[in-house]
């Protein structure tokens, strides 16, 4: 296993990211073709990067990769050139690693044994990953597993984001009928429809369903679960078991900031959809930042892909807000401590394209013209406190009040749970003091044979948990369907499991 001095050897590389004159300029994906020959040997040497380290914490499901991707092996599969072995062994554990390999933010790389300092830094494990998942389908590598036998059961997975996708192939593998409705007219969910095409091109998605109907997964899409097209009623008696794997995309909204309703104000959602939109062919959006000013609130992932959607739609200037202060450049222990998330600042690659961000600032209230649309906003230096009852308040450090045009704003401040439809109160789910749908230790809901995975159940998180759990609640599908009541199908995660939280 593993070369124990090479990272010693060779310094950490990731990606090689196109330009940025030439990628804000299209829709492509930012990063250099990782089946490029000089790419691809270059991922050969940062897999030899990792190290024996004994402890291996980047697949630990608590501190790293939830979904026990054994990370070590593929690495040392890929340092020797072995890239056929690497792809089987990646994808022993993982449905879709070009998936996570493109938007995972990689807490495996955050608990190799390599970051607990800064210098040399950790194996470059989401570039080795991606290039695995991208080289075997040019290699011919991957292809359907139609299962040997067929059980007769029939499964609904309602959600084609991630997670029920990963929970319909493995049910499907299993030998089980699974169907996947989906209310929109193309599969894929977020990963479809939220996610910008720079950062992940929809034909990779296209493949993965491909493969999925070869394996005998059915689709459905333009279908309401829950309404007139497919009622509650009809659901269960033409099913065996439902799966909900329905997202967690209803925005979080600040209805209290005045002229919050001025024409020109949405939610980050309301933007990218149609964006997405666009870029499948359906026509130009109907929110467009075009010579426009561009404000942005909200400081994550979300907020980056509108900063990144605007940029490249040609905006005049755009503003990403954040209620906190910068982080620190480097970890700090005290806060942070290896092998939990570090609280560092970091760039993601849609800002390097121009634009700017503001820390400890908010919008104090939204001005607007005489025809009612948004023109400017006001903002004002802020603090995060949290008051005696532990509650997060929003301070004003100044009575300093600076106004910042603005034709386009958009909220990027997280989501509240799934969106509010006729299926839940339908099945008799009711939602948990924090809008999810809850379940027992066996993925199973309030309502018998209905079970729950990814955002739905845990809120929005990342990619790779939503697989891990349709991978898990997949396994919990089968051994009820199952008439000795066990699964062969691998469960990575139980319903509580959470990700090592910093200390404090």
């Amino acid at each position: 296993m593993a070369d124990p001095r090479g990272f010693l050897k060779y310094a950490r590389e990731d990606n090689p990211k196109r330009p940025v004159e030439q990628r804000r300029t299209d829709w492509h994906e930012l990063y250099a073709p990782l089946t490029d020959p000089a790419v691809r040997e270059g991922t050969e040497v940062q897999a030899a990067r990792c190290m024996d380290c004994g402890i291996p914490f980047c697949h630990s499901g608590g501190a790293g990769c939830p979904l026990g991707n054994l990370i070590p092996e593929w690495n040392d599969f890929v340092r020797r050139g072995e890239w056929d072995r690497a792809s089987e062994r990646l994808h022993a554990t993982n449905n879709f690693p070009e998936f996570t390999g493109a938007l995972c933010p990689a807490p495996c790389e955050v608990a190799c044994v390599l970051a607990i300092t800064s210098q040399p830094g950790p194996v470059a494990i989401k570039r080795v990953e991606w290039s695995i998942a991208e080289n075997g389908w040019a290699d011919g590598l991957v292809s359907p597993q139609v299962p040997s036998n067929r059980t007769g059961r029939r499964v609904a997975v309602v959600g084609s984001g991630p997670a029920g996708l990963a929970a319909a192939q493995q049910l499907t593998r299993a030998g089980h009928d699974v169907t996947v409705f989906e209310r929109d007219d193309r599969l894929g969910g977020l990963l479809r429809y939220g996610i910008p095409e720079f950062k992940f091109e929809k034909w990779e998605i296209d493949r993965r369903l491909e493969q999925m109907r070869a394996e005998g997964t059915r689709f459905v899409v333009d279908c309401e679960v829950g309404g007139p097209a497919m009622p509650v009623e009809r659901l269960r008696a033409e099913h065996d078991a439902v799966v909900l794997a329905v997202g967690a995309l209803a925005g979080r909204d600040d209805r209290t900031i005045e002229g919050r309703d001025l024409d020109g104000v949405h939610l980050a959602m309301d933007y990218l959809v149609p964006a997405n939109r666009e870029c499948e062919g359906d026509g130009p959006s109907p929110i467009n930042a075009r010579g426009g000013n561009v404000v942005i609130i909200g400081g994550g992932d979300t907020g980056a892909d509108c900063y990144g959607t605007a940029t490249r739609q040609g905006a005049l200037a755009v503003h990403q807000l954040d209620q906190y202060p910068p982080p620190p450049r480097t970890r700090q222990e005290s806060t942070s401590p290896w092998p939990t998330w570090p609280y560092v600042f970091r760039t993601p690659p849609a800002l390097e394209e121009g634009g700017e961000r503001l820390f400890a600032t908010a919008v104090r209230r939204f001005v607007g013209d005489d025809r009612g649309h948004v023109r400017a906003v006001e903002l004002s230096s802020v603090e995060v406190r949290r008051d005696a009852d532990g509650r997060r308040e929003v301070v004003p450090t100044s009575e300093e009040v600076h106004e910042m045009p603005a034709d386009l704003v958009l909220f990027s401040i997280g989501f509240t749970g799934p969106d509010d439809t006729a299926l839940l109160p339908a099945l008799g789910i009711e939602r948990t003091p924090k809008g999810a749908i809850g379940c027992g230790s066996d993925w199973q809901t309030d309502a018998p044979g209905v079970f729950v995975c990814g955002d739905a159940h845990r809120g929005a998180s990342l990619i790779v948990w939503a697989i891990a759990e349709g991978r898990s609640a997949a396994a919990a599908v089968d051994r009820y369907l199952d008439p000795d009541g066990t699964t062969d199908l691998p469960a990575p995660l139980h319903p509580g499991a959470l990700p090592l939280s910093p200390a404090g």
